[in-house]
């Protein structure tokens, strides 16, 4: 699958990801998109999966028709994240068009 990071996913998340392509936000030249913008973009451009760490992005969009699945992490600190990387691994390979997942991390 072809994943988008958005502002604030750690880079090294990326790692934990084998068989799936992995490019931020920032290296496509949209760090200034807003979140409907940005999902538009992503689309567009073929993303399956958006990565994110803001938590209303699926309030703030109708993410019902949309062609890219969004996986919204609970907690975006490396230390605490990269323990529970697992967890992302499943709902990045489980993401299906127009979903949203939210995964926990816990923060001890």
């Amino acid at each position: 699958m072809l994943v988008l990071f958005d502002q604030g996913t750690p880079k090294p998340l990326g790692a934990y990801l084998k068989g799936h392509t992995v490019k931020t936000a920032r290296e496509q030249g949209w760090s200034a998109l807003s979140n409907g913008e940005l999902l538009s973009a992503a689309e567009a451009a073929g993303f399956e999966v958006l990565v994110t760490t803001d938590k209303q992005l699926p309030f703030q969009q109708n993410l019902d028709k949309r062609k890219i699945a969004v996986v919204v992490l609970g907690n975006a600190q490396w230390p605490a994240l990269r323990l529970y990387a697992d967890r992302v691994v499943v709902a990045v390979n489980a993401a299906v068009a127009g979903s949203c997942m939210e995964v926990e991390i816990p923060t001890k």
